[in-house]
């Protein structure tokens, strides 16, 4: 009986969920068996016929899920419950299953088998979030907005540096998911304790040929396990994506509070709910799940970097651990992409509304630019900021426009002329390098996506 919502299908696609179910860990687990026949049969240690036997079973056609655990229930072990699935369906030819290996080479190597999967499709997801980013930051790149810190009015920005900022988020975890592939996918055929004893005076060769038949790197030594410091890595690098994808989910959510009500996830009108009992609510769901699932994401940092240590050459403290972690993290992080991805490309941006609650502050916003327009006509740097600080408070506290007060200081008309004022008080003229920056980042992220193959 389904238990969680991984299992009852409420989250993840069915790509990487299949990649991780019984039937397909099974699968990898005789490619990689079937590999290590071939390998030696290629360097003449069994007949080529039997080793074409035992390719021809490894295969869940033959080779039943159901018999696997009824072995294991009998004889409480996993690979070897696996071993004798495969040579009962290979009939004299089982005798060379399993020839020289040991358990962690089959599991191990089908872990990288499984991983190799789960993030080439995280990849296309990051590929696919970065094109939308990229496109909102094109499409936004002047529509002005409030920039905020610490949650009051700051500056003015546009809704397009944020989403051009997002887009180079996102660039540097593809490049960092790319660097980590290199050291994760590793496979092995070592042997106990890792010194290939087992295996024979080739044993190199074999490890080699089964590595590129199944088409992964073979690690540059082993104790009787991969070393988990490459899981621990792809760990933390999908939980900073995590947590990325909850920054940009959070900036959704306070974006749609009624108070802001500047972008909102799309809403079907017609037929969505937003409340069971309060009709009018509009939530933004989609980012709080979003929101939720990073902390699930960060919290498997901990037990992955703690998997990294082990008694001598092997222990079993890392399996039942990684049984949960690497599963869950591929899982959800590819859902939070899906769900990144659906939000971004349905937002709806109020451009109006942004203009409108750039006035809240009665144009208090446009303090810096006052004051360094003060200071550049030689008032002074120190002497201008106390004096626009002076005048923005008592803005504030009459509730006059920011604009009306400058112009009526004495010391503020002695050296800004009222045509002075008006071009300080724009908003438009004091974005800066914003638009600039944004046209850079969209060229170089375009130049990034063509070197990797991709077409705009």
């Amino acid at each position: 009986m389904p238990i969680l919502p991984i299992d009852t299908g409420r989250y993840g696609s069915p790509e990487m969920r299949r990649i991780f179910d019984e039937e397909n860990r099974l699968q990898k687990m005789l490619d990689v068996e079937a590999a290590l026949a071939w390998a030696h049969s290629q360097v003449g240690n069994i007949p080529t016929k039997d080793a074409q036997k035992i390719i021809e079973k490894a295969s869940t056609k033959y080779v039943k899920l159901e018999r696997v655990k009824e072995i294991e229930d009998e004889i409480r072990h996993d690979v070897m419950a696996l071993v004798r699935a495969l040579a009962e369906v290979c009939g004299a030819s089982g005798a060379y299953v399993h020839l020289g290996a040991t358990s962690s080479d089959m599991l191990d190597t089908a872990t990288a088998l499984q991983l190799k999967e789960a993030v080439d499709l995280i990849e296309e997801q990051l590929n696919e979030l970065q094109a939308v980013l990229l496109s909102r930051a094109e499409q936004h790149k002047n529509s002005i907005m409030m920039g905020r810190s610490h949650g009051q009015h700051a500056l003015p920005t546009t809704f397009g540096f944020k989403c051009a900022v997002w887009t180079r988020e996102v660039s540097r975890h593809i490049e960092r998911l790319r660097e980590c592939k290199g050291r994760l996918l590793a496979g092995k055929m070592s042997g106990a304790v890792g010194t290939q004893a087992g295996l024979g005076p080739r044993a190199l060769e074999i490890q080699g040929l089964v590595m590129e038949r199944l088409g992964i790197a073979a690690a540059d030594i082993s104790t009787q396990i991969v070393q988990r410091d490459r899981y621990a890595e792809l760990t933390c690098v999908l939980a900073i994506l995590a947590s990325t994808l909850d920054n940009v989910a959070t900036e959704v959510r306070e974006l749609q509070r009624p108070e802001i009500a500047e972008a909102f996830e799309a809403f079907e009108q017609k037929r969505q709910v937003g409340s069971s009992t309060m009709p009018h609510k509009r939530n933004p769901m989609i980012s709080e799940r979003i929101c939720g699932l990073a902390k699930m994401m960060r919290s498997l940092v901990v037990p992955a970097l703690e998997n990294v240590p082990t008694w001598h050459e092997r222990d079993l403290t890392q399996s039942s651990c990684e049984r949960f972690v690497i599963p869950e993290e591929c899982i959800i992080i590819d859902y939070m992409l899906t769900l990144m991805i659906r939000v971004l490309k349905g937002l709806q941006v109020d451009e109006a509304r942004m203009r409108r609650n750039m006035e809240l502050t009665q144009g208090r916003m446009m303090s810096e630019a006052v004051m360094l327009a003060l200071a550049k006509k030689g008032l002074g740097r120190q002497k201008a900021h106390e004096l626009t600080r002076e005048l923005a408070i008592q803005s504030h506290n009459e509730q006059r426009a920011f604009k009306n007060v400058l112009s009526e200081d004495s010391t503020v008309k002695k050296v800004l002329s009222p045509e002075e004022i008006v071009t300080v008080m724009d908003p438009r003229n004091y974005l800066g390098t914003a638009i600039q920056q944004i046209d850079n980042v969209v060229a170089k992220t375009k130049q990034e996506r063509k070197a990797r193959g991709l077409q705009d």
